[in-house]
C-alpha cells in the first residue's frame, strides 16, 4: 500500500485520476505553505533579535551609556526592518504577534532612552511602527521611568527623581485619552491601568524621600544651632 503522505502519482500504470487537477492544486498548496513557513521562521528570528537588542538598549540607557544606546537601537531597527521584509508577502505572518511585540519593545527602548536623556520623544511615523505598538511601548516606558526615579533617589538626586515622576504623570495623562476598543489598541487599557499604579507608587516614594530629606535638614539646623549656643555656664 502506498504512503498516503506521498504525492499521488496520477500517471501511474493502471491508475487514473478521479479528481482532475487535485495533484496540481496540492503541490501549489505545499509550495505556498513552504514559503510561508520560511517567512515565519525568518521573521520570528529577526523579531527575537530585535527584542533582545531593545532590552540591551534600555539597560545601557539606565547606565547613561548613550553611544551604546544609539548603536543598539540602530541594530534593533535593522532587525525589525528585516522581520517586516521577510513577512512582506505573508500578511498572516506579519500580524501573527511576534513582529508587533518586537515593535512595541523597540518603541519602549527608544522612548525610554529619550525620556532619560530629557530629549524629544520620537513618534510612530519616525519609528516606522503602528500607533498601537507605539502606544503600548509608551505605557511600558512608565515602568522604566519608575526604575530611573528609584535609582536617582538612592543616588541622592531627588530633583531627577521628581523629573521622572513628572514625565510618568504626563505619559499617563496621555494614555487615558486613547480610549478605543482593545482589539484596536492591542490591550492598551490594561497597560494604562498598570501605569497608573506605578505612577502612584512612585509618587509615594518621591514624597517620602522629600519628607525624610526635610527632616534631616531640620535636624541638622537644630544641631548647628545648639552648637552655636556653646556649653552652659551655669554653676
Amino acid at each position: 500500500m502506498s504512503d498516503p503522505r506521498e504525492p499521488r502519482d496520477a500517471g501511474g500504470a493502471g491508475e487514473e485520476a478521479v479528481l482532475e487537477g487535485l495533484d496540481g492544486h496540492a503541490e501549489h498548496v505545499r509550495e505556498s505553505l513552504r514559503a510561508k513557513h520560511r517567512a515565519r521562521e525568518e521573521a520570528l528570528d529577526r523579531s527575537r533579535d530585535a527584542t533582545r537588542l531593545a532590552a540591551d538598549a534600555i539597560r545601557a540607557a539606565h547606565r547613561d551609556e548613550y553611544d551604546r544606546v544609539t548603536e543598539l537601537l540602530d541594530r534593533c531597527a535593522e532587525e525589525l526592518a528585516a522581520a517586516r521584509d521577510a513577512a512582506r508577502d505573508h500578511p498572516e505572518v506579519r500580524t501573527a504577534g511576534f513582529v508587533t511585540d518586537a515593535e512595541k519593545e523597540y518603541a519602549e527602548a527608544r522612548l525610554t532612552a529619550a525620556a532619560i536623556a530629557n530629549a524629544p520623544l520620537p513618534g510612530p511615523d519616525e519609528l516606522r511602527i503602528g500607533a498601537a505598538s507605539w502606544s503600548n511601548g509608551l505605557a511600558e516606558t512608565v515602568g522604566e521611568l519608575r526604575r530611573r526615579a528609584l535609582d536617582r533617589l538612592r543616588a541622592d538626586q531627588p530633583d531627577e527623581a521628581a523629573r521622572c515622576l513628572a514625565a510618568m504623570d504626563e505619559i499617563y495623562e496621555v494614555l487615558v485619552t486613547v480610549d478605543f476598543p482593545e482589539a484596536v489598541t492591542d490591550g492598551l487599557r490594561r497597560s494604562t491601568d498598570v501605569a497608573r499604579g506605578l505612577v502612584e507608587r512612585t509618587r509615594g516614594d518621591v514624597t517620602t524621600a522629600s519628607l525624610q530629606q526635610r527632616l534631616r535638614d531640620a535636624l541638622a539646623r537644630h544641631g548647628a544651632a545648639d552648637g552655636a549656643d556653646g556649653p552652659s555656664t551655669d554653676a
